[in-house]
């Protein structure tokens, strides 16, 4: 059975490289031999249960060493909470879709700016706290996982 890992490690940093806990992190679950996509911010883990289960201790302790101050992590199957292809709208496209009508246009056709402005629309009505969010909503404005964090941690 394959299994996914989403984590968090913690304090976040804006732009720049990425901060230390989170290379680490991501070194750990490498050496596991885990698939890793990979942000400074979060990052997805996917592969066999057992290996992957067996590789959260030494990401967490990679993290912590590497100077993280917490680590949130969440396990599902990969196919969990996704729609299935033709399903209906998601809470979070539902909220793209509203933004789009606010701004008056495609999140992908925004200027940055513009997307930055979106980001912090979607923050304020809850996107961020979906499953899934930032790689969905960097997927919609065109743009990496890490740019749209990079959006969360600026200042209006």
């Amino acid at each position: 059975m394959q299994l996914e890992a989403d984590f968090t490690t913690e304090p976040f940093r804006g732009e720049g490289e990425p901060p230390e806990h989170a290379v680490r992190a991501r070194e750990a679950a490498e050496a596991a031999g885990l698939a890793v996509d990979f942000g400074p911010l979060g990052t997805t883990v996917r592969g066999e249960a057992d290996t992957l289960i067996e590789a959260l201790p030494a990401i967490a302790r990679a993290a912590l060493t590497g100077g993280a101050d917490r680590l949130t992590l969440q396990l599902s199957t990969p196919a969990a909470g996704r729609e299935p292809a033709g399903g209906a709208p998601t809470s979070l496209d539902r909220l793209i879709v509203e933004v789009e009508r606010e701004l008056g246009a495609r999140l992908a056709d925004l200027d940055r700016p513009g997307k930055q402005r979106a980001v912090r629309l979607l923050e304020e009505r809850g996107a961020f706290a979906l499953r899934r969010a930032a790689p969905t909503v960097a997927e919609a404005l065109g743009v990496t996982r890490f740019t749209v964090y990079n959006y969360l941690n600026r200042e209006p």
